[in-house]
């Protein structure tokens, strides 16, 4: 079959790969007739016809089925539905590779799970699109927290921001919902700038995910968290507005801060309102800290509140925003010093798929429902690994 050579231009642009770089993850060499990019772009000239093999690598470069390239025509972008969160104030990506292939990748994981408690007799996960925005945020707010069993007390008592999340975390698995910190494609080189997005959700009556983006302040996960339980009651699969004028993405913003930051709370910093902007970021940071969530979402409750005025907000989130990039670069630059401390690449791995997500591919995996290829697809490792990801912690006696 004649392949179309604006669909291995279309594969290669939408992998957010140049000809070079695409030449070299193809294996292509140079030759003394011609370079290995030169090779690639007769190829998506036309001039040449690509063989199958050299399809299959493709396939696997640009993370595309194999069935792509035989389509008549490059297809449309892929539909991110209605909620992609993005930072407050952004703008939407109306094309971005990364986050294209994120979404084919977490779908596709998302309709194994799917398809694997079909087979166990699934119970349905009621309150998925239970719920609208005519319900008052406080009202939704108070649902949310009774189906998880959700106490703020407990939230706030954890010693860490990162055992409040893991708190969070395990009330929101238990109720059905599965929770991924994915914040690239497998490797740094790809990892995806909270710019481009804070939470994914799928709001399956089956199987719902929750994505978060593991490369935004651990501070900000819980909300994110949140935000996203929101759009599942919502019924509100994948792309919304980035701006927090968005309808959707305020009311979702307001439900989330109702359960983490009680609108009653947030007046005891009514003295931040004619205060210079140094006292109210300090007074944000001491607050937040205390109660182990974001100062982002601490300013923005302000706002939401009319303590603060929207420049004031702006200038605010902008701050705090470029003091956690300077925090970031210097964990960076102290993690490339050579320390190989830290946890082991399957502590992060389990840590960045979720107990549920591990549960089911174990259950699946001993009632013979699953192969180990499909596991490792579900779980992004190769088949050798899945193993020790999903019963290393029963071997090593749990954790």
């Amino acid at each position: 079959m004649t392949v179309n050579p604006e669909i291995l231009m279309w594969a290669r642009n939408t992998a957010g790969l140049t000809a070079e770089q695409a030449a070299h993850a193809l294996g292509f060499k140079d030759t003394r007739d011609r370079s290995a990019t030169e090779r690639l772009m007769a190829l998506e000239a036309g001039a040449e016809e690509p063989s199958r093999t050299v399809l299959v690598r493709m396939s696997k470069a640009y993370r595309r089925g194999l069935i792509v390239f035989y389509l008549a025509e490059p297809p449309r972008t892929g539909d991110r539905g209605q909620d992609f969160r993005t930072v407050p104030g952004g703008t939407t990506p109306l094309y971005n590779p990364l986050v294209d292939a994120l979404i084919r990748d977490i779908r596709g994981r998302q309709t194994t799970v799917r398809a694997l408690l079909e087979e166990t007799d699934p119970q349905p996960v009621n309150f998925t699109g239970s719920a609208s925005m005519n319900n008052p945020t406080g009202d939704l707010a108070n649902r949310i927290q009774e189906r998880l069993g959700f106490s703020l007390d407990r939230f706030r008592r954890q010693a860490t921001v990162e055992l409040a999340f893991s708190y969070l975390r395990e009330t929101i698995e238990t109720a059905g919902v599965y929770v991924l910190l994915f914040g690239n494609l497998g490797s740094y080189h790809t990892n995806i700038s909270v710019d481009v997005f804070r939470g994914f959700a799928i709001a399956d009556p089956i199987a719902p995910f929750i994505v978060i983006n593991d490369q935004d302040a651990r501070q900000a996960w819980s909300f994110t968290a949140l935000h996203e339980m929101a759009h599942l009651w919502l019924g509100a699969t994948g792309l919304s507005g980035a701006s927090v004028e968005a309808r959707i993405e305020r009311y979702c913003n307001d439900v989330a801060g109702e359960i983490l930051l009680p609108i009653a709370e947030i007046q005891t910093l009514a003295h931040v309102r004619r205060a210079p902007i140094d006292n109210v970021i300090a007074a944000v940071s001491t607050f937040a800290d205390a109660r182990k969530i974001s100062r982002v979402m601490v300013a923005y409750k302000l706002l939401r509140a009319n303590l603060i005025n929207e420049p004031t907000w702006r200038q605010v989130a902008d701050h705090l925003r470029q003091e956690w990039l300077a925090s970031r670069k210097r964990q960076e630059q102290e993690g490339d010093s050579g320390d190989s401390g830290g946890p082991s690449y399957y502590v992060v791995k389990r840590h960045r798929l979720g107990n549920a997500l591990l549960d089911i591919i174990r259950r699946s995996l001993g009632e013979g429902i699953i192969t180990y290829t499909k596991a490792a697809q579900v779980l992004g490792v190769k088949p050798r690994n899945v193993d020790p990801l999903v019963y290393g912690t029963l071997l090593e006696g749990g954790r």
